[in-house]
């Protein structure tokens, strides 16, 4: 990294100015690659059913070989996560019927309903960084309150909200129960949406038969010391993936009347910049401003987008050590316009 870019890096972002692309620009980008798609399932089931193997296998040798085999099949799952979201967004393949059938395999692995899932994050798309909007099927890691309304608590609730925000609480104790519990509940599916209500049952149904055939096969208790370490590590690494996509010092946060679409992708959503490994194993999701700009563009079409269009290489950057530093950012000040930490 030369020392522009290392000055680049350390200087406050602020909003993109433009010009902006427009969607003829992003056209080339959108058509999802058969073969690319292909190998993506592939590279990415592949070595997670070779890992869970080896971690059965080194339970006679040591098990702490067996957490440091959890890490890398955890990322894995975070990447079948990502081969899931493109699927929810119809990017994976050019049919409907494919994708959703390779999204509902995935949320198996995810321990994700995927059609319930994939319905609640359309809300997500259609009102991100909206002030306005942001209690529309919103969670604690895409919402946020303003300083004037934290302030406006009384002094339990400003208790609480701070507790559950804590990072060990949001970040570490609550990512693991919502794949592994709450997940299993349609508790805050409106009634009128019958067909994710299914998904969740029939998705908790064909888990329960795949676990019993294994614990049948290798024991209960093999298959819990294998598979709770993948699932607790990749929740906690997806869940912070998700919390710092519009959550970070300087997002942008607008009320309805200011709002639009191209504004929130480029300055409301995070470009990510991770080791290539790692953005490996994440699927380009840190090309958050692109996705959200057109949610069509398959994962691995999203960093030959940033590459090859000049307005994007203005965006403001994140890296593995700023993002982290972001688990802090939890109000919204709308003098400051930007994100700050508790008081």
């Amino acid at each position: 990294m030369t020392s522009a870019e290392i000055s680049a890096e350390n200087a406050d972002p602020v909003p993109v100015a433009g010009p902006f692309p427009s969607r003829a620009d992003l056209q080339p980008y959108l058509a999802p690659i058969l073969t690319t798609s292909l190998w993506q399932i592939v590279n990415s089931f592949g070595p997670l059913i070779a890992l869970w193997a080896l971690m059965v296998i080194s339970l006679k040798l040591s098990y702490a070989l067996t957490l440091l085999l959890a890490l890398p099949a955890a990322g894995f799952v975070v990447r079948i996560f990502i081969i899931q979201h493109d699927c929810g967004h119809g990017a994976f393949f050019r049919a409907r019927w494919a994708n959703d059938a390779l999204g509902t395999i995935c949320g198996l692995l995810t321990l994700t309903p995927y059609a319930h899932w994939r319905r609640q994050h359309a809300g997500h798309h259609a009102n991100w960084n909206n002030l306005d909007r942001r209690h529309s099927g919103a969670d604690i890691y895409s919402t946020c309150l303003t300083t004037t309304e934290y302030q406006a608590l009384s002094p339990s609730r400003k208790a609480l909200y701070r507790l559950i925000r804590h990072p060990a609480v949001a970040l570490v104790a609550l990512p693991p129960l919502v794949f592994m519990v709450l997940y299993r509940l349609p508790f805050d599916t409106p009634a009128a949406w019958r067909r994710e209500r299914l998904a969740v049952h029939s998705t908790n149904l064909m888990i329960a038969i795949a676990v019993v055939a294994l614990g049948l096969t290798i024991g209960f208790r093999t298959f819990l010391l294998v598979q709770v370490p993948i699932t607790v590590i990749a929740a906690i690494i997806g869940v912070w993936l998700f919390s710092i996509q519009h959550r970070f010092e300087h997002t942008l946060w607008t009320r309805q009347a200011q709002w639009n679409p191209t504004d929130a992708a480029l300055s409301g959503s995070s470009y990510l910049r991770l080791p290539r490994l790692l953005q490996w194993f994440t699927g380009n999701i840190g090309f958050h401003h692109i996705h959200h700009l057109n949610a069509r563009i398959p994962n691995y079409r999203l960093e030959e987008c940033h590459t090859s269009l000049a307005a994007f290489h203005e965006v403001q950057v994140l890296t593995l050590k700023t993002g982290l530093q972001s688990a802090g950012f939890w109000l919204w000040d709308e003098q400051q316009a930007r994100m700050v930490r508790f008081p």
